[in-house]
């Protein structure tokens, strides 16, 4: 082969980029990163979770363009018994798996654990009153202080639709949805 040819094939292999690596022998599926699936799987379920939200958000009348508070109030409570009814069987773990729990753990130790970790996690605390009993499917606690989650917390997690937000009670991670107040699930020990 002369230098022509073999420069021909060098440039080719390398547009080509690396052959595929297979898992265990010829015809096997390349392997997929684990937490990539588990994220794309926690996505699913939080989008069917916001489907039925809104399907249930849908048969409730609207709120007037300049609602008071009360008005507002009454409309969360509302939401909040039927997602409640709805989900009367939810429990800690169908949204948050015990390997999406695994990985958020791990994606906020970086956090966390990096230079400005200790401020981090100091202006999460800062907001915290104490011990709140959190449960999945019921109203957040009226008296519980809504707390500022940091950019490079969100930064670190996937990204969740409107209707839903990621919140701190101490050193638990919620799941809030915000037009029913209600936990849609939570991950407890998040601080390394």
């Amino acid at each position: 082969m002369g230098f022509r040819c073999f420069w021909v094939f060098c440039v080719a292999a390398v547009l080509a980029g690396p052959p595929a690596v297979l898992a265990h022998g010829a015809g096997a599926q390349p392997r997929v990163n684990a937490d990539a699936k588990t994220m794309a799987e926690f996505e699913k379920r939080v989008q069917e979770y916001v489907e039925l939200h809104r399907k249930l958000e849908a048969t409730l009348t609207d709120l007037p363009k300049e609602a008071t508070p009360q008005q507002i109030d009454d409309h969360q409570r509302a939401l909040g018994k039927l997602i409640q009814s709805a989900r009367a069987n939810a429990k800690p773990g169908d949204l948050f798996t015990p390997d999406m729990r695994r990985v958020v753990r791990r994606l906020l130790a970086r956090v966390f654990r990096g230079p400005d970790g200790q401020q981090v996690k100091r202006s999460i605390l800062d907001e915290y009153t104490g011990p709140a009993r959190m449960q999945v499917n019921s109203r957040y606690p009226d008296d519980v202080p809504l707390s500022t989650v940091p950019a490079q917390v969100l930064q670190n997690l996937p990204t969740l639709h409107e209707d839903l937000e990621y919140r701190f009670v101490g050193d638990r991670l919620i799941l809030l949805d915000s037009h029913a107040h209600i936990i849609a699930d939570y991950v407890e020990k998040v601080f390394p």
